[in-house]
Parts: structure tokens; C-alpha cells; sequence
């Protein structure tokens, strides 16, 4: 009866701890920064199911909060510009559970039928292959304090580019923004 009790609130006080959930901050400490003169945009996948950034800032567009950061809606970029894209995701849950990455698509792809398809993609990291051609660029698939980041030259024709996590579940769930080209 003792064991039961004690093993009764053990699993009550990890799964309270779990509840309470990790306060969702960049860890810009963590990774160098790179002062290369490529702008970067560091994002957080979280738990939410959103991509967040620690602050608002000149060239995102944010809205509410989730945490104590704010939900990325769209990076802004300039046609030719060279952007670093870096993502760390931040989970209470393992990765089988929870895993984030950010996908960059064609201006004309077809961003729900990209996303079925890679739903059944898990063997290359959720990106299907028969629409690999529609990626732009993609981080790897992030599970928790994992981060990724790639550089890529914006493109040239101005317009509003998806960007998905095609991590099951999360592009139906929200988990999108837009990178708006334009002058």
C-alpha cells in the first residue's frame, strides 16, 4: 500500500511538472551568433503548435502571444535578399510526440496537397518525396532543444510563400506563416 502511494504521487508530480510546461524562450546564449551580415530570424516551434518568436521586430509580422512569446505570422524579405532561417524547437513531449520543422514552399505549390502527402513521409522526415521540388528550403525534423537553421537566397518573384511544420497534425492545426516577398 506504501508503494502504491509513493509511486501514486511520483507520477502525479511528473506529470504536474510536464502540465506546467518550460517557459518558451530564444536561446540565442545557447548558439553563436553568426555576424556574416545575413539577417536572421530565430524561431521557436512549440508545444502550442506554433511558430514563435522571443519579440516583434522590424520585417516579422507577429500576433498574439503563446507563452511568453509571440506568434510568428510572416516573415517580410526583399527579392535577392540572403536570410538565415534558424529553429530550435522547445517540447515538454518526446519527439515521437512533438517534432517541428519549417518548410519553405514554391510561391504556386499546392500547400494542402503537400502537406497530405507528407503526413505519410516519416521516413524522410515528413517532406514527401514527390513534392520535394516544391521545397524552397527545410530545416531537419527538430524534437525537443533541438535546433536547425539553413541560408538561403530569397527568391526573385515577389508574392507570399507558404511555410508549414509538416509534422502530422500540426499544418491542419496552425502551424504555417507566410514569407512575404516584396520590394
Amino acid at each position: 500500500m506504501k508503494h502504491l502511494l509513493i509511486k501514486t504521487l511520483f507520477i502525479a508530480l511528473v506529470f504536474g511538472l510536464a502540465a506546467c510546461g518550460g517557459e518558451e524562450t530564444a536561446q540565442q546564449g545557447e548558439e553563436e551568433a553568426v555576424d556574416d551580415g545575413v539577417r536572421t530570424v530565430d524561431i521557436i516551434g512549440n508545444d502550442d503548435m506554433r511558430f514563435v518568436v522571443a519579440e516583434a521586430a522590424d520585417g516579422l509580422v507577429t500576433g498574439g502571444a503563446s507563452g511568453q512569446n509571440v506568434i510568428l505570422e510572416a516573415i517580410e524579405a526583399s527579392p535577392g535578399e540572403e536570410l538565415r532561417i534558424r529553429l530550435t524547437t522547445v517540447s515538454n513531449l518526446p519527439p515521437s510526440a512533438m517534432s517541428h520543422n519549417l518548410a519553405i514552399l514554391e510561391l504556386e505549390a499546392d500547400v494542402d496537397a503537400f502537406a497530405r502527402a507528407s503526413v505519410q513521409a516519416r521516413d524522410n522526415e515528413y517532406i514527401a518525396p514527390e513534392y520535394e521540388d516544391w521545397v524552397i528550403a527545410t530545416t531537419a525534423m527538430l524534437g525537443d532543444g533541438e535546433t536547425d537553421s539553413f541560408t538561403f537566397t530569397v527568391p526573385e518573384e515577389e508574392g507570399e510563400y507558404d511555410y508549414i511544420c509538416s509534422f502530422p497534425g500540426h499544418f491542419a492545426g496552425g502551424m504555417v506563416g507566410k514569407l512575404i516577398v516584396s520590394e
